[in-house]
């Protein structure tokens, strides 16, 4: 058992069934590729808002997208975004008890610098941070930085190294040399450490390579879901990954949140801000970079993941009345899953009502526990 596991001030390791976290905040639009008015303002008032909102109602993360070009279309969705490392500093700063990642692209942050950065927001939060590793993919950010992104598999080859010298400045007392494949250093030192343990770590692959990376390294590893039933038996392969490498790891996915009082207002606002105000051109830009628009997928299955894309950035759509949205949410939980990422169009506006009407139930299911929400 890691440090972080025995922590009392790790939300992410509390009893609660299914855990939650709040996805991409930090990001205009959030998480919806639509014109809609309403559509997420990132601004910082409204992100400290929303962090003092979920941290009373107990959820127990917020995980940011780290962001630097936007994705084109009439919105420039995702355009204007604050920098992750820095913006979970200043929310952990404002809250109490939930637990605030920093989204890291490995190969364009130096890990010495990376590992200081980390320490500093650690000792801020008193040990409420996490960290998020990301081995590359954006073709469109990498070329702004002028960095060639490595072949797929690769990516975590260089990862690794990263990692393993961020955790030897976290923990070696003495000077030391590295020499990989990739990173060669000389004479590293790094104090502080810390604070207390080391932060929660992250990431998100649905690659083999992704996945063993992740197994190997990390504490918690989120996967899209497709359905329920392959869903399964993806926690099932991952923790079997973990298990060859003598480790226990937990498996989260992502979903955004359309809840209304009734079903039929969610499923018509749902059309409403995909199908009749969705900005195209960003989700079909955002698709390409994730090699979406392969042939070998069936019009109806790209017919879904547009949708999906334009809903919510391609995550699982949760929609309907809260009875709705709360059986939804059981069965991630029941198809193995420790906890799901949620977002919605307009999430200061939307989440009070989720708060009030979902959390309850999931609580009287049993899968979490009441938080003080004085």
């Amino acid at each position: 058992m890691s440090q972080a596991q025995r922590s009392p001030r790790t939300t992410m390791f509390n009893a609660n069934k299914l855990k939650l976290g709040i996805f991409s905040p930090n990001c205009s639009g959030g998480m919806a590729v639509t014109r809609v008015p309403e559509r997420w303002d990132a601004s910082w008032e409204n992100n400290l808002k929303l962090a003092q909102m979920a941290d009373q109602a107990g959820i127990e993360f917020l995980l940011p997208i780290a962001r630097w070009k936007g994705y084109g279309g009439e919105t420039d969705f995702e355009g204007r975004t604050f920098e992750t490392i820095t913006w979970a500093c200043g929310l952990l700063a404002k809250t109490k008890s939930i637990t605030v990642f920093g989204t890291v692209h490995a190969p364009l942050v130096h890990p010495i610098f990376a590992a200081k950065q980390m320490v500093t927001v650690s000792h801020v939060a008193e040990g409420r941070f996490g960290l998020n590793i990301v081995c590359g993919w954006n073709q469109d950010e990498f070329e702004m930085f002028g960095i060639e992104q490595r072949e797929h598999d690769t990516r975590y080859d260089y990862g690794q190294e990263w990692w393993d010298v961020v955790q030897k400045i976290w923990t070696e007392t003495a000077p030391f040399d590295y020499a990989g494949r990739f990173i060669k250093l000389k004479g590293v030192v790094g104090q502080p450490k810390p604070y207390k343990w080391r932060p929660v770590v992250m990431n998100a692959g649905s690659s083999g390579s992704g996945r063993a990376f992740g197994a190997k390294n990390c504490d918690f590893l989120f996967t899209v879901l497709i359905d329920l039933e392959k869903g399964k038996k993806d926690v099932e392969s991952i923790k079997a990954i973990a298990a060859g490498a003598a480790r226990n790891i937990e498996v989260f996915t992502t979903s955004y949140v359309v809840l209304r009082p009734t079903r039929k207002e969610a499923l018509d606002y749902h059309e409403h801000y995909t199908t009749k105000m969705g900005d195209y051109a960003a989700a079909d830009h955002l698709m390409e970079l994730q090699g979406l628009h392969a042939q070998s997928f069936p019009p109806e299955a790209f017919q879904l993941f547009r949708q999906r894309f334009l809903g919510g950035h391609g995550v699982y759509p949760v929609i309907g009345d809260p009875d709705d949205v709360t059986r939804e949410l059981a069965k991630i939980s029941a198809a193995g899953f420790l906890g799901t990422t949620v977002t919605f169009v307009n999430y200061v506006d939307e989440f009070p009502y989720f708060r009030d009407e979902v959390l309850p139930r999931l609580e009287r299911m049993g899968l979490r526990a009441p938080a003080n929400r004085t």
